[in-house]
């Protein structure tokens, strides 16, 4: 324990020290409107600190689990406040227009002041239109991988249909969809399903086939039949394939929903407020919009990938680190 400490205190101390100190520092100066070359020295100094201390967490090498847990978090985080804090400075140090960019502190106010309009776009958005258009695309694309799979015809059929539709631009499908399905979220949500269906087909179909020819003699030998084959052995070789279609998916749908609501819907949504308020040039609204469906991507991510290392936690990716 005390040769972590020590550790601890020679590798890390001294840099969260002056990265804390660099923070105080420029924003008193940002305070008292004393930008001057001191500044800009203080803030590449700051930079030049807080590269180091994100450059010594990505290298430490924990040995106990939680520890890489830990150290694994905390690269990130210090990558980010790192961009953050560089980010207000350089905006407010430069008197940039908030119409132009706004600094993270106007967006962080706005969110504070219009979390009740945040939630109704987040809640007509991802909670309606990119949920259920995410779990249907999804799902399609997994059951059509598995019948094409057993079928030749629809492998030389089906499949070169779905790559044409993947194809089609979103800016092209959208206004149809709305013209099918109404104003409300269904429209969007068939816009998603229409995004998230092929990756899931592809990259199903590629996992269906990872098994190995002795895997699959092995089973023969043990007289199983061809669902059996499918349950105990393809399918869970597939998985980390599935996985890796289902977080392409998360962030695809979430674009998806976004830009099919710029083409027409009710007076809530993200992507309505985020036309809405460009146009009255209220881009700290904008940005607040894109923060939440960062977060709300990013989160959905980190859900689905905590998911996947309890599912496949037997594969070689995960047994190796």
């Amino acid at each position: 324990m005390s040769a972590v400490l020590s550790s601890l205190r020679g590798g890390f101390l001294v840099p969260l020290v002056l990265s804390l100190a660099g923070v105080a520092a420029l924003f008193s100066s940002l305070e008292r409107g004393e930008v001057d070359a001191f500044f800009w020295l203080l803030l590449a100094a700051f930079w030049l600190v807080a590269w180091q201390l994100t450059a010594r967490l990505a290298e430490l090498r924990p040995h106990h689990a939680w520890g890489a847990r830990v150290a694994d978090t905390a690269v990130p985080i210090a990558f980010g406040v790192t961009l953050l804090v560089l980010w207000e400075c350089v905006v407010r140090g430069l008197a940039v227009p908030s119409v132009l960019l706004p600094p993270p502190s106007a967006i962080g106010a706005r969110i504070a002041n219009s979390l009740p309009i945040l939630w109704a776009d987040f809640r007509q958005t991802y909670l309606k239109a990119v949920l259920a258009g995410y779990a249907i695309g999804c799902g399609a694309g997994f059951l059509a991988a598995i019948l094409i799979d057993r079928s030749p015809f629809l492998k030389r059929g089906l499949l070169p249909v779905g790559n044409l539709v993947s194809a089609l631009p979103i800016i092209g499908i959208a206004p149809i969809m709305v013209m099918w399905f109404g104003f409300d979220w269904p429209s969007k949500a068939a816009v998603v399903v229409v995004m998230t269906f092929f990756p899931m087909l592809v990259n199903t179909l590629a996992g269906l086939s990872v098994a190995g020819a002795m895997e699959r003699d092995l089973m023969k030998t043990y007289a199983a039949s061809d669902r059996q084959a499918l349950l105990k052995l393809r399918l869970p070789a597939a998985l980390p394939f599935v996985f890796n279609a289902l977080k392409i998916n998360s962030t695809l749908a979430l674009i998806g929903a976004i830009v099919a609501e710029f083409f027409g819907t009710p007076i809530v949504g993200m992507g309505f407020r985020i036309s809405a308020e460009i146009g009255r040039m209220n881009t700290d609204m904008v940005w607040a919009e894109i923060a939440v469906a960062a977060l709300a991507g990013s989160l959905g991510y980190g859900l689905l990938s905590v998911v996947e290392r309890l599912s496949t936690f037997w594969h070689p990716s995960f047994r190796a680190r």
